[in-house]
């Protein structure tokens, strides 16, 4: 086993942690299949000791052996499948979180990946310890001993045995060479409809008011008709060999009576060797048989195996980082160029600016500036392909996400709540603190809007925060930003779909953030949060146009009553 397996890869290293295991099933299978030989030896006794000797106490005997032999038969199953029921829990816990880390950082990278993909790989692998393809590989090694048995009780036994095993190997071969490739195109069709679907339904509503679901029906409708191709061309041939398979087992159950009764008639075999040799044969059989029907596992599982080999090997683990100090919230870009992961063209190029702590920045440009970008990139979810980001003059690559999170409050311009309640949401699913939740609440302007749910902020919320507004739903977002009071905060559009309410409570939380020390760092085109801002940051066709004071730039951007009324409105405030 240490042979196939590099313990440098997270899969293998996690199957070779379990060889003992493995020993322990095949020392499990070997009894087993040593006793699998006591139907035909107790045959063989019946026919040819105890008719002839007509002695019930021989009869007695050998049937209470027999049991007794079949029960410690079956409770050695038993055992061997609570083994691997145990090794299948401890290879998902080994590998759960390493591949569920694995596949989010995988979804940060390229947007069309599919982490439901991954993780029914991982139930792949694991539905293949516990089924019958493992039992299959572990009684494998005993078809020789089969064969071995059979030449024993004579040679044309053997020659039958062999014959049959090579057959059903033969057509078992022929099966996966002939039904791959559809196999494999039905299940790469199947991917992209079940992504289509996903994304069809993730627009219902675009959808149903533009009218689109006729033509979208028609192009699914297209792709699973390719899909059904493709399973069908594979289903007829396999069909055809399952058939021919079992048409060789059924013949070869038959052919060794055949040739048992015509040895016994020549008196080579006795009457029970005949039947005997009959069992023997369906038994060494067996795990050929399971095999066969265990091929689609074995394939699935080996294709499963390779994709989160190599998703394991593109995501390697996050290595460990000294701990440092919490951050002040003192920002400085040097330098930076910044793309979408994977991506060799930058949208952001050249970007320098620093920010004290406590200070405010506002981030203003046409669409399509690189403002989103930035935001991407304070955060650490974008890392930079030139340049630096830095924190408390360390790079921001120094923290872990883990360690890093607490002290960052991230607004995208999409808001995605998740699946829990209203306090888990704010309180980022993490350990709740009633306090720190309030306060959240009460800074996003939403704490009597909460108190008015029907659960107040233990309302559960759907996927998406089903039935809430884009406002409610915006402030929400802003709530879990705020929470904890982190020392950088990051707002992408924070007041795109709020109300005039919502809009003075937004003021009014930059105002507290400010004054507690938080680093703001607001990416807005409405100049009416300009009035509490200390800096301004102009970006257009992702270069930085300008950056200063407020006055400054705002001197140099607007007229001058509208830059003096903004001035006076940051004074009132």
């Amino acid at each position: 086993m240490g042979l196939l397996l590099d313990p440098r890869h997270d899969i293998d290293a996690a199957l070779l942690s379990y060889r003992r295991v493995f020993w322990s099933l095949a020392l499990f299978s070997g009894v087993i299949n040593l006793l699998v030989l006591v139907p035909s030896l107790y045959m063989m006794q019946v026919y040819d000791r105890v008719l002839t000797s007509r002695n019930e106490t021989t009869l007695f005997m050998l049937t209470l052996i027999a049991l007794g032999l079949f029960m410690f038969s079956a409770l050695i199953e038993w055992v061997r499948g609570e083994v691997m029921i145990r090794m299948s829990a401890g290879l998902d816990e080994a590998l759960g979180e390493r591949i569920f880390d694995a596949a989010f950082a995988r979804s940060l990278r390229e947007h069309n990946a599919n982490p439901a993909q991954v993780l029914s790989d991982l139930a792949t692998l694991r539905q293949l310890i516990t089924g019958q393809g493992l039992i299959a590989l572990l009684d494998a090694p005993w078809l020789p001993i089969f064969l071995l048995v059979a030449f024993i009780f004579h040679h044309w036994f053997g020659v039958l045995t062999l014959v049959l095993a090579l057959v059903l190997v033969g057509l078992a071969l022929w099966g996966e060479l002939a039904t791959r490739t559809r196999l494999g195109e039905a299940n790469r069709l199947g991917v992209q409809s079940a992504a289509y679907v996903n994304s069809t339904l993730h627009n219902a509503e675009v959808i149903q008011a533009l009218g689109m679901l006729g033509p979208l029906r028609q192009r699914w409708s297209l792709l699973q008709q390719r899909i059904i191709a493709a399973q069908a061309h594979a289903s007829d041939r396999g069909a055809r060999i399952s058939s021919m398979t079992r048409f060789v087992r059924i013949s070869g159950q038959s052919l060794s009576l055949g040739l048992g009764a015509l040895l016994v008639l020549e008196g080579q075999l006795s009457a029970g060797m005949m039947i005997a040799m009959s069992l023997l044969l369906g038994r060494a059989l067996a795990p050929v048989e399971i095999a066969i029907g265990s091929w689609k596992q074995f394939n699935a599982g080996r294709q499963s195996y390779q994709r989160l080999s190599l998703l394991l090997a593109q995501h390697p683990r996050d290595r460990l980082r000294m701990p440092l100090p919490p951050p002040t919230g003192a920002v400085r870009l040097e330098q930076l160029y910044v793309g979408p992961p994977g991506a060799s063209q930058p949208i952001l190029r050249g970007i320098n600016f620093h920010l004290d702590k406590g200070e405010v920045l506002a981030v203003v440009g046409p669409s399509a500036s690189g403002k989103s970008t930035l935001a991407r990139a304070l955060v650490g979810v974008w890392p930079p392909l030139g340049g630096s980001v830095r924190l408390d003059n360390a790079e921001i690559s120094q923290w872990s996400h883990d360690a890093l999170g607490p002290h960052l409050g991230y607004l995208p311009q999409d808001i995605e709540l998740f699946d829990g309640s209203v306090a888990d949401n704010i309180a980022r699913f993490g350990e709740q603190d009633a306090d720190k939740i309030i306060a959240a609440s009460r800074h996003a302007g939403i704490h009597e809007m909460i108190l008015r749910f029907p659960k107040g902020y233990d309302t559960p919320l759907g996927p998406g925060g089903l039935g809430l507004s884009g406002g409610q739903k915006q402030r929400l977002g802003l709530a879990r930003a705020l929470y904890g009071r982190p020392a950088l905060i990051v707002l992408d559009e924070p007041n795109s779909n709020l109300d005039e309410a919502g809009e003075l409570a937004l003021v009014q939380a930059i105002a507290v953030l400010k004054a507690s020390g938080s680093t703001v760092v607001l990416i807005t085109h409405r100049p009416s949060v300009l009035a509490m801002v200390d800096h301004i940051l102009v970006l257009k066709d992702g270069t930085q146009q300008a950056f200063g004071p407020r006055d400054r730039v705002l001197k140099a951007l607007m007229p001058g009553p509208r830059a003096a009324a903004v001035r006076e409105a940051g004074e009132d405030a």
